[in-house]
């Protein structure tokens, strides 16, 4: 039996249309004319479009950005409000060095109106493609001059660039990798960071101090410390390091996650090599190694991190062996049997046993567990292809506590110590450390009898 078809109803088409399908012409006249087809502007087309951003004047960032997922032309004549004085005036906000409120408040605000802009421009761009939407955004941007690479006088007492990475985070959100590319190579182009990376890498550690720590202050506040999720994190740090050799990623590495002092913020180099430093000065860094060997991407092997980390021990020269053993620890078990194991088996055993004193001492020094020293040795003698190996891998343990005791007690009857005496200090530390040492393989060995 024959039915009726009710073709009252409109017929939607099946064909889709990609995102690579977007043409930017759809902006391409509303970035400089405010002549739109108000058919789709709702009950705003009654209004002149003077009266319209008037309105807008009188709306939250939070809520302009609401409304510009109303509909296409809503959205374009707010792009046209933003690209105005008026418009860019209210919502650039540059108090990034304003002392009359109290810092924290002020911080705290200023961050979440960059936070509500970043959202803003991402509902009100989402239609153009990613290049144009970068290049409407700087244009934007490129009016604050704190918001520059090179833009403020007083960047350690700048608020500048912490919301620029707000706002980048906020509009970045969500996007896939290979938009995020794109975002970083704009980036990169914008502000000449290759160019820059490649000075400070290449050249003496030091000798443009300046712009370390521009370097540091650009990639800590707009590309990495505003991530939540440690995958967005490594993410961006893996597109800094990754396109230079081992040898400057370990040298940009410090640079970044590095200590610096407290008064000038600039990198300081000799912070490993001087003396015993304390954990503070390591945890950036062994924040960093951790997140990338956690990370489970194809991008960072394991061999990679350990490379990373050894090539991290010399830099500007060779740690002392405190400060080594301390970064393996806060880097975490998996890292530090990985980077002892591949001592093991590449023949290094005397490295290895001198390693295994340092980290003995700084488990005594920051009160750790010492049975993790003793365990963690246990674990890399099954490393060791043959009992003799293993056997003399344990007598080297046994002679580098003997030999640096006595390198420490000869440094100090030379008269070659602090004032502070901390030499003396750090030999008690290390007796105290052989002990503990010894008293828990002594447990661990009647246990197992």
């Amino acid at each position: 039996m024959a039915s009726k078809i009710n073709t009252s109803f409109t017929l939607i088409p099946n064909q889709k249309y990609r995102r690579s399908n977007r043409r930017s012409s759809c902006y391409s006249n509303t970035l400089d004319s405010g002549s739109q087809p108000l058919s789709t502007f709702g009950n705003f087309k009654a209004l002149p479009l003077e009266i319209f951003q008037i309105i807008l004047r009188y709306l939250s960032v939070k809520d302009i950005s609401m409304l510009s997922m109303v509909s296409k032309t809503v959205s374009q004549h707010i792009i046209n409000y933003i690209s105005t004085s008026s418009g860019s005036k209210r919502l650039l906000l540059q108090d990034f060095h304003n002392l009359e409120l109290p810092r924290r408040r002020q911080d705290s605000a200023l961050l979440e109106h960059y936070r509500s802009l970043g959202l803003l421009f991402k509902r009100s761009t989402m239609l153009l493609p990613t290049k144009e939407r970068l290049k409407y955004i700087h244009k934007i941007l490129t009016e604050v001059s704190c918001f520059k690479f090179n833009g403020c006088v007083a960047p350690m007492q700048c608020l500048g660039l912490t919301c620029y990475g707000m706002f980048l985070q906020t509009l970045t959100a969500g996007w896939d990798e290979l938009e995020c590319h794109r975002v970083f190579n704009f980036l990169c182009e914008l502000t000449s960071l290759s160019r820059k990376v490649q000075t400070v890498v290449c050249g003496k550690p030091g000798s443009a101090r300046k712009l370390e720590l521009r370097i540091r202050l650009f990639c800590r506040n707009v590309l990495l410390d505003h991530w939540t999720h440690r995958s967005d994190f490594a993410f961006w740090l893996t597109r800094i390091l990754k396109p230079w050799p081992i040898v400057n990623q370990a040298r940009l590495l410090y640079i970044i996650f590095g200590p610096i002092s407290p008064q000038d913020g600039q990198v300081i180099w000799q912070k490993m090599i001087e003396g015993p430093t304390d954990e503070s000065s390591l945890k950036g860094l062994a924040d960093a190694i951790k997140l990338l060997y956690d990370t489970g991407t194809k991008e960072w092997t394991a061999d990679d991190v350990i490379s990373l980390v050894d090539e991290l021990s010399v830099v500007p020269r060779e740690w002392l062996l405190e400060n080594n053993a301390r970064l393996l620890i806060l880097s975490g078990n998996n890292i530090c049997f990985t980077f002892m194991a591949s001592k093991a088996v590449n023949g290094r055993a005397i490295e290895l046993a001198r390693l295994i004193v340092f980290l003995a001492l700084v488990c005594e020094k920051e009160l750790y567990c010492m049975n993790w020293a003793v365990k963690m040795m246990q674990k890399v003698c099954k490393v060791f292809n043959t009992p003799v190996e293993r056997n003399n891998f344990l007598q080297s343990v046994a002679n580098t506590f003997a030999y640096v005791i006595m390198e420490m007690l000869q440094s100090i009857m030379s008269g070659d110590h602090d004032e502070d005496d901390r030499s003396f200090l750090n030999l008690f530390h290390l007796v105290h450390a052989q002990a503990s040492f010894y008293k828990e393989v002594l447990v661990l060995t009647m246990n197992t009898s």
